[in-house]
């Protein structure tokens, strides 16, 4: 066998793996879609999967022509929801960030009478304190 012959052979194999790879990717996105998707009834989810079973690339394109609308905007959606959960955990783990609300609101208590002038002045301390604040690089 000569050196051409295993190259070629050699590009072959790796043409395949990657149509192998690429249908693994395409398959579990249509798997992962159809479990995502709320309206779609469970019989014609459990007919879609023994279709994926039986004739796997046939029934990946149909799927993907009939029903890639849908899934680009379930998929999308799904990243909004992530994306909104992640910006609202960011801004109830960081807080309002501004010392300027946190001692208006430490203020506020302390009129109240909920604290008193020396919790005051500690929290008012925190406030000028925090991490990454103007104030504290004096």
């Amino acid at each position: 066998m000569s050196f051409w012959e295993s190259f070629w052979d050699l590009i072959w194999w790796f043409l395949w793996a990657f149509a192998f790879v690429a249908y693994l990717f395409a398959l579990f996105a249509i798997i992962g879609d159809l479990f995502r998707d709320q309206k779609l009834n469970g019989w014609w989810k459990a007919v879609w999967i023994v279709f994926l079973i039986f004739v796997p690339f046939l029934t990946a394109l149909v799927y993907l022509i009939a029903r890639g609308n849908g899934m680009a905007e379930r998929s999308q959606r799904e990243y909004k929801q992530a994306q909104a959960a992640t910006d609202e955990y960011i801004r109830q783990t960081a807080g309002t960030g501004s010392p300027s609300d946190e001692i208006a609101k430490a203020k506020a208590l302390l009129d109240s009478g909920s604290i008193t002038q020396q919790e005051y002045e500690v929290l008012k301390a925190k406030a000028l304190a925090h991490p990454g604040h103007p104030a504290q690089t004096v």
